[in-house]
């Protein structure tokens, strides 16, 4: 109310002042009849609505008493400020780091190189890929929080930044308080395979033979509370089954250790898997995400085999430390969801089974939040917790 209030003294002292000089100084009608339709619009102006009924100046004030009077309310207008904040930054000047929690090589790798060589192209500037690799993303997730709020260093934020970690570790960092959401960039579903060994080819034949060989269907992960070990674990509570779950250091390693018959599952993400798939070293039975993949399109859903809530992707955006001026997340916001309209980027993305999902910083906050919500209730009801 006291914004509004002090912005239709401006309004006001604005509209009488300019009224002064063009009644006072100009004598052609046209002028006068302009600077009257001029007022008369300014109802229809969002930022200030003239309504100039909380002060009077007589007819005969002075020009350079009003014109100092608007100067001096206007340096404290809330309304000057925000239009202020609201016109384009001059971003970026200089080079901006990009934080990848991911040795290079990686999922998170990839897609932050390919989004940075964009981003330089789009904007002027060069952005620089800095792998921080380590903790499970908490030793970058946490340089990223601790760093300076302008837009010189944001990070990927990804499903294990910022959704399965923060639901099964105590982490140095907020996942949601400590960091600014820009824009999401995509995911790729999940992909529930076996060994071809397995007398199975669908996912309720998969579930029938666990339970009544609950010895002889271990399934690898790439690390405990890891988005392949909570799959499991809520594919395991959803229908049923015992299964014994198996650590690895890497997803890698776990797919050696399936084709040579120590696990007889994994829950990988859809790119790791799809070369497995192909060269028929592992079968795939289900997927998650709520459609079928056009690059599988044989292979069904979660929810088509009977079970809900299997929509969980491995996805990927870009976050900031906290409080970072929202001019300069919109830019950013604004740049990166152009570049992902592009039609080859698509393509690029898409041959490493990504889906582009433009969000808004505000969806991408909301998706966030609910991320940690799902993955924190599934490794409650598994007991898992990571030190």
């Amino acid at each position: 109310m006291v914004a509004e209030a002090v912005a239709e003294v401006v309004a006001a002292v604005v509209a009488h002042a300019v009224t002064n000089v063009v009644t006072r100084f100009s004598t052609h009608r046209c002028a006068r009849l302009f600077w009257l339709c001029v007022v008369n619009s300014l109802p229809r102006v969002r930022l200030v609505e003239w309504r100039p009924k909380l002060i009077r100046f007589p007819r005969n004030a002075s020009l350079p008493a009003a014109l100092l009077a608007c100067g001096l309310l206007a340096c404290g207008s809330p309304a000057v400020a925000q239009t202020a904040a609201q016109e384009p930054p001059n971003y970026p000047t200089r080079p901006v780091k990009i934080i990848a929690p991911q040795a290079p090589g990686g999922g998170v790798d990839l897609v932050g190189r390919v989004v940075a060589d964009r981003m330089s192209r789009a904007m002027g500037q060069t952005f620089v890929i800095d792998n921080q690799a380590g903790a499970g993303g908490a030793i970058a997730s946490q340089a990223t929080a601790r760093a300076a709020p302008d837009g010189y260093t944001l990070m990927i934020g990804y499903v294990a930044t910022h959704g399965t970690n923060p639901a099964v570790r105590r982490s140095p960092y907020d996942a949601i308080k400590d960091f600014t959401p820009i824009a999401m960039i995509g995911g790729t579903p999940n992909l529930f395979v076996v060994s071809p060994a397995l007398p199975v080819h669908t996912l309720q034949e998969f579930v029938l033979y666990a339970r009544a060989n609950p010895t002889k269907v271990d399934y690898g992960t790439s690390g405990k509370g890891t988005l392949n070990h909570l799959l499991m674990e809520q594919f395991k509570a959803a229908a049923n089954f015992p299964s014994l779950s198996v650590p690895y250091k890497s997803i890698g390693q776990a797919f050696t250790d399936l084709m040579g018959g120590q696990v007889r599952a994994i829950f990988p993400g859809l790119a790791a898997g799809l070369p497995h798939v192909r060269s028929g070293a592992v079968r795939p039975l289900g997927v998650t995400g709520l459609k079928r993949h056009p690059i599988l399109p044989g292979v069904p859903t979660f929810k088509e085999s009977g079970y809900e809530d299997f929509d969980g992707l491995t996805w990927y955006g870009i976050v900031g430390p906290a409080k970072m001026p929202p001019a300069i997340v919109k830019k950013l916001n604004e740049e990166i969801n152009q570049i992902l309209a592009q039609p080859d980027f698509r393509d690029k993305l898409a041959g490493e089974a990504l889906d582009t999902m433009p969000m808004t910083p505000e969806q991408f906050g909301q998706y966030m939040a609910k991320e940690i919500v799902h993955w924190t209730k599934i490794a409650r009801a598994s007991k898992i917790e990571v030190e």
